[in-house]
């Protein structure tokens, strides 16, 4: 097999530049460093040991949390796309031969960030940056879920009875407490079940950007966290979503709060779609 020279990857890094990455903008516009105090507060508690590999620095997981909204792919899809795609690694500053956080790893850290409550902080600090450097949100917004998959658990029955109301078994030691997810939830789609949580994220439509996000159990539906994400900074008052968020009620709701509801319908065997209808879908 023949090997890429540094010419080579220059090609491929102008390529890239020429067909517009939207990843190269953020780095150049996001001072990812005024990160870092935040982000270090997970990493506030002392190493028993030295030994072993240091942990992956944390603007490099936060980064890495900004691609999963953004291109809204499960941890194992994440951590396969970061080896394979040169912008991602290049976003992330990864070469090569450079070392990549697993999908265990990815969901730790952002378990993390949850049980210390910084998620919707970050992410409203990641919006006003963009908004003080001229990335305001424009065109309306697009509403959106993702299921991120987990390790499903291997518990007993009477051990997934006290997980479902609140509680922690009592016979697991503090060990098996910090191994176990007792958050996530199953759920089906398409047929499928997984396990794990959902992404709930809003994006402008002129620049894709996230604005905001909210993370639940997968068993959570998508319109309940709804309204909760709508931008009201946003310069139109349109809002897209699948037929998940349709119901008579949000579409009620949204449009009481000065919302323009552009929401796909769902049609079935005895109410076909109208035409403009299949038209307005198409927009997602």
């Amino acid at each position: 097999m023949m090997q890429a020279g540094l010419f080579d990857w220059q090609t491929r890094f102008e390529q890239l530049d020429n067909s517009g990455d939207p990843l190269v903008k953020l780095n150049e516009i996001v001072d990812w460093e005024q990160f870092r105090k935040t982000l270090e507060v997970v990493r506030d508690k002392k190493r028993k040991s030295n030994a072993g590999r240091k942990p992956f620095d944390v603007i490099l997981m936060f980064k890495i949390l900004i691609l999963d909204s953004l291109y809204n792919i499960s941890d194992d899809q994440l951590e396969f796309q970061i080896r394979d795609r040169i912008s991602f690694m290049r976003f992330l500053g990864l070469g090569i031969g450079d070392r990549v956080p697993d999908a265990k790893t990815i969901w730790l850290f952002r378990e993390q960030l949850t049980e210390a409550g910084l998620v919707e902080n970050l992410f409203t600090q990641f919006d006003e940056f963009l908004r003080k450097n001229g990335f305001s949100a424009k065109k309306g917004q697009i509403v959106d879920a993702s299921i991120v998959a987990v390790p499903k658990q291997r518990n007993t029955r009477d051990e997934n009875k006290s997980i479902k109301n609140g509680e922690v078994p009592e016979n697991w030691s503090d060990t098996k407490k910090r191994q176990k997810d007792t958050d996530a939830r199953w759920v089906q789609k398409n047929g499928v079940n997984y396990y794990g949580y959902k992404n709930h994220i809003d994006i402008d439509v002129k620049h894709k950007f996230i604005r905001s996000c909210e993370v639940t159990p997968a068993s959570v539906h998508d319109s309940n966290v709804f309204e909760d994400l709508l931008d009201a900074n946003n310069s139109s008052k349109d809002v897209w979503a699948d037929s998940a968020y349709g119901s008579t009620e949000k579409r009620d709701n949204i449009k009481e709060e000065g919302y323009r509801g552009q929401i796909q319908r769902k049609g079935c065997r005895y109410k076909k779609l109208t035409q403009r209808q299949i038209e307005a879908n198409g927009f997602l």
